[in-house]
């Protein structure tokens, strides 16, 4: 992992090598492959589910009246497509004895 402590494309592309023995230019493209098709199936509206870790979840927001804090002026949000996860039971699992 990075020093800040975020796993990023190279470091999993690392992980897939080290684990599974392809080189590294095939490693870079599976994590690709896996990202793209992701990221696909997600702008076409699916949830995308990977079983033990979680779930990305398209959500529809309608429009809603918000207020500006400063001045307190009512303004319209329009509606909007937002993208949430949701960990697995496994995950949260993890995380919880991890911390």
């Amino acid at each position: 992992m990075s020093e800040a402590g975020t796993l990023t494309r190279a470091d999993l592309a690392d992980m897939v090598h080290n684990e599974i023995g392809l080189s590294r230019g095939e490693s870079a493209g599976l994590v690709e492959t896996m990202l793209r098709c992701m990221c696909g199936a997600l702008a076409d509206g699916q949830n995308v589910k990977i079983s033990g870790f979680g779930s990305f979840i398209l959500r529809d927001k309608g429009q809603r009246i918000g207020r500006n804090p400063k001045t307190g002026v009512e303004v319209p949000i329009a509606p909007r497509r937002v993208l949430t996860f949701r960990a697995s039971q496994l995950m949260r699992e993890k995380i919880v004895k991890a911390g």
